[in-house]
């Protein structure tokens, strides 16, 4: 079963649970995150991580994946809103409006590194790679008045890349072992 798959059918339960027996429950989907503290497998934190140990990124396919970005911060605020003010019953996408490839991503990150823009390697794409992820978060935004904070992408890419600087031992132990299972994957 793929992501989509598992997804809906966890909504399915979800929302059979709200009409059988009166759950009190809402469901929130959410774009692609960044910010501090994310694992640095994930696409963001493991570029900006390969820099600062002297790696070379690697970005998948042709790089023309899209994604909508949303800094932690305003998910996590979203998800607030949705808990003090949204309607039982309800779904709530969340999102910042911010789509870019993943290469524009990538040449963003190695712009704030002081990188050349071309300072990486292309790996073949993973099977199943989807090409785009869309969030319409107009619902959250005129239903409960939400709106991200962090609408400056490079701002807040500015912001999590010195995070990383500044807590490598946060990450530092385990960025061996997870490159490792990436070349493991031949990725």
């Amino acid at each position: 079963m793929n992501r989509l798959g598992c997804c809906s059918m966890l909504q399915y339960h979800c929302w059979s649970w709200v009409r059988s027996f009166n759950l009190q429950a809402t469901i929130s989907n959410c774009s692609n995150n960044y910010g501090p503290y994310q694992y640095i497998e994930k696409f963001i934190p493991r570029q900006i991580t390969n820099v600062l140990t002297g790696r070379r990124p690697k970005l998948y396919g042709q790089g023309t994946n899209v994604r909508d970005w949303i800094h932690v911060d305003d998910h996590s605020a979203a998800i607030w809103a949705i808990l003090t003010q949204g309607r039982i019953g309800e779904t709530y996408l969340i999102g910042a409006t911010g789509e870019r490839t993943n290469l524009a991503v990538l040449q963003a990150i190695l712009k704030q590194l002081g990188q050349p823009i071309d300072a990486f390697d292309w790996v073949k794409d993973r099977p199943g790679h989807d090409l785009r992820y869309a969030i319409d978060a107009s619902k959250l935004q005129t239903e409960l008045g939400w709106r991200p904070r962090y609408q400056d992408f490079s701002a807040g890419l500015g912001q999590t890349i010195r995070w990383y600087r500044e807590h490598r031992a946060w990450w530092q132990a385990d960025k061996a072992a997870v490159e490792q299972n990436y070349v493991h994957h031949q990725q």
